[in-house]
């Protein structure tokens, strides 16, 4: 399959189906890491997983992980056409409010004079068991 697939004039990049992604949750959805429509990104929820190998890494590591996450989120945009600074909106999921101060320091970091929006979100927990942190974006390009 492509790596990008264009429908209705919008560009779905990195297109997958969970069956490849869940094999032990019997899923069977089309989905994209990312859909450009006009001048705006949509990201998915990206956690610390290899884009290509689909391999978790940094397990046990919320730090670590939101480094991944910033690093898929960096090539996500950048194959877009966009970059941090186009970076509008944020949702971060943590499954332990204990990890907080550990992501945020990390997205502070990465995403410097950014200036987004964002909402922070504890949740029970995420796809997989391994996974810590979950960043959704939305960026616009001007």
């Amino acid at each position: 399959m492509s790596d990008e697939i264009t429908v209705g004039g919008h560009r779905r990049l990195r297109p997958f189906n969970t069956a490849n992604t869940y094999p032990e949750q019997r899923l069977s959805n089309d989905l994209c890491q990312a859909v450009v429509a006009g001048n705006t990104v949509y990201l998915r929820g990206q956690v610390a997983q290899d884009l290509d190998t689909r391999e978790s890494v940094a397990v046990g590591d919320a730090a670590a992980q939101t480094h991944k996450i910033c690093d898929n989120i960096e090539l996500l945009l950048s194959e877009a056409g966009a970059s941090p600074e186009h970076i509008v909106s944020c949702h971060v999921y943590i499954t332990d409010v204990r990890y907080r101060e550990d992501v945020y320091r990390v997205l502070g970091e990465r995403m410097n004079g950014v200036f987004y929006v964002s909402t922070g979100l504890v949740v029970s927990a995420l796809a997989r068991p391994e996974w810590l942190v979950e960043v959704t974006v939305t960026a616009v390009i001007a």
